[in-house]
């Protein structure tokens, strides 16, 4: 099976979704070195983070966690690129599997009594075929070992594109953009609201407005990157 596997890499050679250097036979999606060196986002360990700051005065959430630091034309935007526009799902899971790890080992304590991936409208879902964000919260949900929810908020507002968008449009275009599906399931539950990128925290926003509808809710969030300083 080696033999065959080493051959089919000669053809279809396998590369790092980071810096695009051939990966070695026991790597997955990223090498080595960028496992190591992709600029982490350690903001759940800092109570004044400029993670922290964009919902400061706004929500009410317990954690605020993010995978990496977003940098524009970085290695890190080359992930999301993958991930959003060339089909890299699986890779999503991969880096929601590598948080989860992170998290237990720097002896991260939670109560999360469900994760719920932040919703796209079934038009975008139909053009793109899934969910990254359901795919990140899917490695969340394994390595953490806290089940996963994707029907619990529906979005039933179909917006355009946020990133060419300056930080007062980003807000007025996702207003009123999800709805809670069910009511009753969520009281006094624990819930992890998952993105792929947070940027003006307009979207986590509108989807915390939809989820604290519920009685005594405690929201957390969490996202593959951070990405304030470039968008904001």
């Amino acid at each position: 099976m080696t033999l065959i596997n080493d051959f089919l890499s000669l053809i279809y050679p396998r590369h790092c979704e980071a810096c695009k250097h051939a990966l070695l036979q026991h790597e997955n999606y990223l090498c080595n070195y960028c496992l190591i060196d992709l600029p982490r986002g350690n903001y759940h360990n800092q109570n004044d983070s400029e993670l922290n700051l964009v919902f400061a005065g706004r929500l009410m959430l317990n954690h605020v966690i993010s995978l990496y630091r977003y940098e524009k034309s970085g290695r890190v935007q080359k992930l999301l690129h993958a991930i959003k526009y060339e089909g890299q799902k699986e890779m999503a899971t991969f880096l929601g599997n590598l948080l989860g790890k992170n998290l237990k080992a720097e002896g991260f304590v939670s109560n999360f009594d469900t994760i719920i991936p932040v919703p796209l409208h079934i038009k975008k879902i139909k053009s793109r075929g899934y969910n990254q964000s359901e795919y990140f919260a899917k490695g969340l949900s394994e390595s953490l070992q806290v089940p996963l929810k994707n029907d619990l908020i529906e979005r039933v507002i179909e917006t355009s594109t946020q990133t060419k968008k300056k930080k007062y449009e980003r807000w007025e275009n996702v207003e009123g953009i999800f709805k809670l599906t069910q009511k009753g399931v969520l009281k006094n539950k624990d819930v992890l609201l998952v993105d792929d990128v947070i940027t003006t925290g307009a979207t986590i926003e509108a989807a915390w407005l939809a989820l604290n509808e519920e009685e005594e809710i405690k929201i957390s969030v969490a996202s593959i990157a951070f990405a304030a300083k470039i968008f904001g």
